[in-house]
């Protein structure tokens, strides 16, 4: 059944295999290694920017605390929002709300909501958390409450949304419900 030939051919695509690995791996440590001299040199001395022609900057560990990014007022951002972009955002919305006045679906109708009482619109049946903040308005900062975080604004209330995690995202969305019936 093997005769030597069959040995040796066999023999011959192993062992050609493997040298072919063998000189991939060489050759793939050559091209991407660029320490120049094993895994303990390091990347921010001179030898490393002789070496590759540039030195990666690294923060120190004992710098002090990074200076946080001033907030933008939401206000700002809603006045510089895209309605139309708004729009798009808006797709996340009417599965349960409308737009039209008086239609409600799972949740009120939207229409007019900007400085819209909270708890407003007659004849649906709010959570009894809303329907205590009826006192309260929609302005623009506790829509963006809201909407970053339904559960959080108002702990217990019914609406399952986990909230738009995103600052220009809740201020395309309030840009464009202000077009609305506002």
């Amino acid at each position: 059944m093997f005769d030597t030939m069959t040995f040796t051919k066999a023999s011959a695509a192993v062992i050609g295999t493997l040298l072919v690995l063998l000189l991939g791996n060489w050759a793939g440590s050559a091209l991407y290694n660029t320490s120049g001299g094993g895994h303990d040199a390091g990347h921010g001395d001179e030898a490393h920017a002789a070496a590759t022609g540039y030195v990666i900057a690294v923060e120190s560990g004992d710098a002090g605390p990074a200076e946080e990014e001033e907030a933008v007022p939401f206000a700002d951002l809603v006045a510089a929002a895209d309605p139309a972009k708004g729009e798009k955002v808006w797709g996340k919305c009417k599965a349960c709300h409308k737009l039209e006045d008086g239609a409600n679906g799972t949740g009120p109708h939207l229409y007019g909501l900007v400085d819209r009482p909270i708890a407003g619109v007659a004849g649906f049946g709010y959570s009894d958390v809303l329907a205590g903040m009826s006192a309260d308005t929609w302005t623009i900062e506790a829509l963006d409450a809201w909407l970053a975080n339904p559960k959080a604004f108002a702990p217990g209330n019914k609406m399952t949304f986990s909230g738009l995690k995103k600052d220009k995202d809740r201020a395309n969305l309030v840009a464009y419900l202000a077009t609305i019936g506002g």
